[in-house]
């Protein structure tokens, strides 16, 4: 039960199925896929889409209009300067024409020789000034011109063309540019980055319950205690579902534990009929039947403790840390006991922190089935800050591809003829699985360098 509803591992959600499915692959592979970013894109995006249309629409309206009107109004002026300059043309005098329109007009006029006017100048990609200033320009006067807008100058300088001369005019840039508008940007700005600040830290607040139950829920399948600090905290539906988790896992505990004095009593009352029967033929006498029988008593056992221990599944252990050197070393002398070899590697720490008595049983029964069906033996470890991964590799017959998954079902082997003290119950592979999965990891099987199996155990570290 407890391995059904904990140990399971769980089944992998692509998150891109659904209302993510249109979205295309290369731009899939840069989105984040944690909640905390995608719940900050999900408030930036809005915000940035928004603030790029103000920005065009209304911005782009407003720098516009009040740059038409400012250009009119420059214009205007200018070309009341050049009415005035073509009404005194007899008197040849512009002194004080000019005087004029530098004192009333804030424009410094003078007026060039007759010449050719500068050639035009590349017109930038966008500036409003440059377009709204050259139609105002051939609208209200309607003479050859030549104007400079280009650059960061607070002047414009504008050149027409007149029977007289070339006028030359320097009109203040504000007079002609809405060139106020960075107010507004800096504003817009700022309080964007309030906003997104404000966002973060609250979406900070709501996701750190998520978290801590994610990282509960994680340890509890893994058999670590639950963290004392956790608590039902965060929005109501969060609170919601860490109640629930709260209430399954006291459920699953109970049920552990009824099950593991259930058990505790099975194994008790059994142990004490086989030791009946071991005294009984004791008092017997000696015999070919008597020896019989003790074996048959000795097989009893064995199956009993293979049966409690898959039903029992080790789930009550406490988490502890072990060290797989001299585990393996062990494992070591015992094959050469036997008659084979078994070498081993270790790459990176070779403490891990486990339920000591589940890990040395799963390890147990694989290194003890590779021993059984090869004489060479060989066991890579290799741990990192994420994963522990354990191969154990033998250069026995090996097992079909399609026989691989089978294995791993309780009471299944794959000898030819059921001879129990050859074959064993078909129990230590599932035990080896459950084991590897109520760490959070998997045990998978596949042909090994040496020419046998190879199987491989990968829990997170």
């Amino acid at each position: 039960m407890f391995e059904a509803l904990v140990s399971r591992r769980p089944r992998r959600i692509d998150p891109w199925q659904g209302p993510l499915r249109p979205i295309p692959r290369i731009i899939r592979r840069f989105l984040p896929k944690g909640l905390y970013a995608r719940s900050l894109i999900i408030i930036i995006a809005p915000m940035v889409l928004l603030q790029c249309v103000v920005t065009v629409v209304f911005m782009e309206r407003h720098w516009a209009m009040v740059t038409e009107r400012l250009s009119q109004a420059v214009v205007q002026d200018i070309g009341a300067v050049v009415d005035l300059i073509e009404r005194n043309r007899t008197d040849g005098n512009f002194d004080e024409i000019l005087d004029v329109a530098q004192r009333r007009l804030d424009l410094n006029v003078s007026l060039l020789p007759q010449g050719e006017l500068p050639p035009p100048a590349p017109k930038p990609f966008f500036n409003i000034l440059d377009g709204i200033l050259s139609d105002e320009l051939t609208k209200q006067i309607g003479r050859p011109f030549w104007i400079d807008t280009v650059g960061n100058s607070k002047i414009v300088e504008i050149r027409i063309r007149l029977d007289e001369g070339i006028l030359r005019v320097f009109a203040p840039r504000n007079s002609a540019y809405a060139s106020n508008t960075h107010i507004f940007l800096i504003w817009m700005v700022g309080t964007s980055l309030v906003l997104l600040l404000i966002a973060v830290l609250f979406l900070r607040n709501q996701i750190r319950p998520i978290q801590a139950l994610a990282a509960a829920a994680d340890d509890f399948g893994r058999g670590k205690p639950m963290p004392p600090e956790f608590r039902p905290r965060g929005a109501s539906e969060v609170r919601q579902a860490s109640v629930a988790f709260i209430q399954m896992r006291d459920r699953i505990e109970r049920q552990i534990e009824q099950r593991t004095r259930m058990l505790n009593g099975v194994s008790h009352d059994l142990r004490t009929v086989l030791t009946r029967f071991r005294l009984q033929l004791a008092l017997l006498g000696e015999g070919e039947d008597q020896d019989a029988l003790n074996s048959d008593i000795d097989e009893m056992q064995r199956m009993l403790e293979g049966y409690l221990a898959f039903a029992k599944g080790e789930a009550g252990e406490d988490v502890g840390e072990i060290d797989l050197e001299p585990l393996l070393e062990r494992y070591q002398a015992e094959a050469e006991l036997k008659g084979k070899s078994l070498t081993y590697e270790i790459n990176g720490d070779s403490r891990v922190t486990v339920r000591p008595d589940a890990f040395t049983r799963m390890i147990s029964n694989l290194v003890a089935n590779a021993i059984r069906h090869s004489d060479a033996v060989r066991a890579t470890v290799s741990h990192d800050s994420r994963w522990l991964s354990i191969a154990i590799e033998d250069d026995g017959p090996g097992i079909d591809p399609e026989q691989r998954e089978a294995v791993f079902k309780p009471f299944v082997r794959l000898d030819t003829a059921r001879n129990l003290d050859a074959g064993g119950t078909g129990l230590g592979l599932a035990i080896a699985r459950d084991i590897a999965r109520a760490h959070g990891g998997d045990i998978l099987l596949s042909d090994s360098a040496l020419g046998g199996l190879r199987a491989l155990i990968r829990i997170p570290a």
